[in-house]
């Protein structure tokens, strides 16, 4: 289990998190919720490694291995969708499952092959996804994940994504109740923050 103690982050003179007390239990999802500034982002950057806390501790992150999907799709923007999607996979291992992956995420056979950055918003965040789910993780932090798709493709890619996250430690992060009923999740909601001092 994930466990945070007390844990306070703040930037310059805007405490975001502050005194955070938090489980996240192993192979189960936590969905966190809130208002903009409350957090949330910062919750998973510290999970992440991304960032440290000011004062508590996370403890049990030893030996975990981790994958993300940022609110910003963070790909390789000259590399295709395969090659974007590879780069999670261990050197050696068999190539990635491209047709199966295709099929999943719902992408054409010749958006495969191009530049990420020729893709549309929605194409290029089911690479992101993509990408995340195919790394050897036990943590997936996914931070807003389904932002950039229109119904029907979440209606496709939520349940795949539920079901690809299966056994796995999953922090969701988002603003939508539906979303995390479809993980199961329980769901921790953090406080709004007051304005900067």
């Amino acid at each position: 289990m994930i466990t945070l103690r007390g844990v306070a982050k703040q930037y310059g003179d805007q405490v975001v998190l502050e005194g955070l007390d938090l489980d996240l239990p192993d192979g189960a999802a936590t969905a966190v919720m809130g208002p903009n500034g409350s957090g949330k982002t910062t919750l998973g950057r510290l999970l992440l490694g991304l960032e440290a806390p000011d004062a508590g501790e996370v403890a049990g992150l030893d030996g975990v291995r981790r994958a993300a999907v940022f609110q910003e799709d963070r790909l390789c923007e000259h590399l295709d969708a395969v090659a974007n999607v590879r780069l999670v996979r261990p050197r050696g291992a068999a190539a990635t499952p491209a047709e199966t992956e295709r099929r999943a995420r719902g992408l054409d056979e010749a958006s495969l092959h191009k530049p990420v950055r020729t893709l549309s918003g929605g194409q290029r965040r089911r690479v992101a996804i993509a990408r995340a789910l195919l790394a050897d993780a036990d943590l997936l932090v996914l931070d807003e994940p389904f932002t950039g798709l229109d119904a029907t493709a979440r209606a496709r890619v939520i349940p795949d994504v539920v079901r690809r996250c299966a056994g796995r430690t999953v922090l969701l992060v988002t603003h939508e109740a539906a979303e995390a009923a479809a993980f199961g999740a329980r769901v921790v909601t953090l406080p709004a923050r007051p304005p900067e001092r």
